[in-house]
């Protein structure tokens, strides 16, 4: 596949007016999986939510479907949060924690939410801090899920214990921790995580491909602009590196990264003009 169609699927889709969270998380793994076949996953996630609507049966309510939910997904299917393993790549892909039955909050959120929307309920992604929860309304209340933990019901003690549980007794719960976030906001905390575990690995192309994806999500986000250039430059790209760190310098003229990324433009200038 050539390089730049890589992202076509993932470009189209993010420009949808209602992105579509689905169709979006399956095609963040094109460039890794360039054969895989995104309307095969939505028919999967089809599939199981008419399992939820037989298993649901005449009872209408929303927390029946709630129940049938977590029948369905966590016992039924056998999905799980991934703990042994928590920062394989593959936790991080749609298409391979479908497949492998297990993975990380957000991945199993996104499962989560998008077969409880086919059989519609309200459902929404939580960013809490190193943990994301699912948000459903039910009969007019708020429900907390969480879907690492098996469709875990939350109740409000049981967000601090997570939180000590994650950050030492550090934090103490804030009510913004408990609010909505978009799909355009969850798309990019997924390709961060992505962008985190390859960087971490050292595998410089990966990682340059996440950011491609950042950069078509949010085209004039000057850090991941940056960051493309930098990745350019130790992938031996200086032409590439020299346009994004430009253009970084003037969307981010006064940041406090500006001096560094002079210097280093500088450099790229002087290397080029030694082999001219």
């Amino acid at each position: 596949m050539d390089e730049s169609a890589r992202y076509l699927a993932f470009a189209e889709a993010v420009s949808e007016p209602d992105m579509d969270l689905a169709r979006v998380a399956l095609t963040i793994a094109v460039p890794e999986y360039p054969e895989l076949d995104i309307e095969g996953y939505l028919t999967r996630l089809d599939r199981m939510a008419e399992w939820v609507s037989e298993a649901a049966g005449a009872e209408e309510g929303a927390y029946r479907r709630l129940a049938c939910v977590e029948y369905v997904l966590f016992q039924r299917e056998g999905f799980r949060g991934n703990d042994e393993d928590y920062y394989d790549p593959e936790n991080s892909f749609l298409n391979r924690v479908m497949d492998r039955k297990s993975g990380i909050p957000i991945t199993l959120s996104v499962l989560y939410m998008e077969v409880a929307r086919r059989v519609g309920l309200e459902a929404g992604g939580v960013g809490f801090p190193g943990h994301f929860l699912v948000k459903t309304a039910c009969e007019g209340q708020e429900v907390f899920v969480d879907p690492f933990n098996g469709g875990r019901i939350l109740s409000a003690a049981d967000f601090q214990e997570l939180l000590d549980r994650l950050y030492g007794g550090r934090l103490e719960v804030q009510p913004e921790y408990l609010s909505p976030v978009s799909n355009r906001q969850i798309v990019q905390r997924m390709l961060n995580n992505i962008k985190l575990i390859y960087a971490n690995r050292q595998d410089l192309k990966r990682c340059l491909r996440v950011v491609e994806q950042l950069v078509i999500l949010n085209p004039r986000d000057p850090d991941q602009i940056r960051d493309r250039g930098l990745l350019r430059l130790r992938l031996e790209d200086g032409a590439g590196a020299l346009t994004d760190l430009e253009r970084y310098l003037e969307l981010a003229p006064d940041s406090d990264g500006a001096a560094t990324v002079r210097e280093q433009i500088e450099k790229i200038r002087k290397h080029s003009r030694a082999f001219h």
